[in-house]
């Protein structure tokens, strides 16, 4: 659920934040969030965007506030050991919620939590499991049709795919090994029949929905100020210069590179699992 602030300074009057009613709370006379699970936190050092040079190779990003790394398990390889769901929690590294789960060995762990999940629900990695949401398992035990998340590309390398605040993708077909998957862009793709998938949607689907409000906020998490090119002079930016609003360019970077339109997915990159092309309608 979102909440729409009153107008009381400049800062409020366009902004709009998730009340993230689906986090787990200290207690439940508390507003407090639970404390994340410290032995599956680690260090995270921030680069700004900079190489081992000091040059930047990526812009606008820099400052905002610390932040730990939460040990995510993607592989979800604990076979046939039950697992509760601890609590739900909030990650300043993704959209989506993530989930502590409590084995019943006794280790812990962190999931991307799925929309509907609970704390006290019981989750499983097994190909027996019950078709239930935060369930893992190879694809080739589930059923056709169902909705999935956290999909792997290489059986046992951890997924890669679908792990985005809302996401969800659907499993379509099975044959020869390997499965047809419509992925969240429209884009249907096959994937090996031994990939792992979880059951449902990823958590905080109005996380899009969100405003700012001011630029303060983008400078917490850690962006910098993006300046248009139309604004800048010739010699900084393709579009700059001009008397006029614009000059009439065909959309280009500062480095004079097509955009809007110009392909630049890598030729090294295999197209033979592809089955419908995203763009195409």
């Amino acid at each position: 659920m979102l909440k729409k602030y009153r107008p009381i300074t400049p800062g409020t009057r366009q902004l709009v934040l998730p009340m993230n009613e689906k986090l787990t709370r200290a207690n439940d006379h508390s507003k407090a969030t639970v404390k994340p699970e410290k032995s599956l936190l680690s260090p995270k050092k921030r680069t700004n965007g900079r190489n081992n040079n000091g040059h930047i190779t990526c812009r606008h990003k820099g400052g905002g506030h610390k932040r730990h790394y939460r040990l995510v398990d993607f592989k979800r390889d604990k076979e046939n050991i039950p697992a509760v769901v601890n609590s739900i929690e909030y990650d300043p590294n993704r959209s989506a919620y993530v989930a502590l789960l409590h084995y019943a060995d006794g280790e812990k762990r962190y999931i991307i939590a799925p929309e509907g999940l609970k704390k006290g629900d019981k989750v499983q990695t097994s190909d027996q499991a019950p078709f239930r949401t935060g369930n893992c398992m190879r694809m080739m035990s589930m059923p056709l049709g169902s909705i999935i998340h956290s999909i792997e590309l290489v059986p046992g390398k951890g997924a890669k795919l679908v792990r985005s605040a809302g996401l969800s993708a659907q499993l379509m077909a099975r044959s020869g090994g390997y499965v047809t998957v419509r992925m969240p862009s429209g884009e249907v793709r096959m994937f090996n029949e031994k990939c792992r998938a979880t059951f449902g949607t990823v958590s905080n689907s109005e996380y899009n929905l969100r405003v700012e409000g001011k630029a303060g906020r983008k400078r917490w998490k850690g962006i910098r100020p993006t300046v248009r090119g139309t604004a800048m002079n010739p010699v900084d930016h393709p579009h700059g210069g001009g008397e006029g609003k614009h000059k009439g360019n065909i959309p280009q970077t500062p480095w004079a590179q097509c955009t809007r339109g110009l392909r630049t997915r890598s030729l090294k990159k295999s197209n033979k699992f592809i089955v419908k092309d995203r763009r195409k309608k």
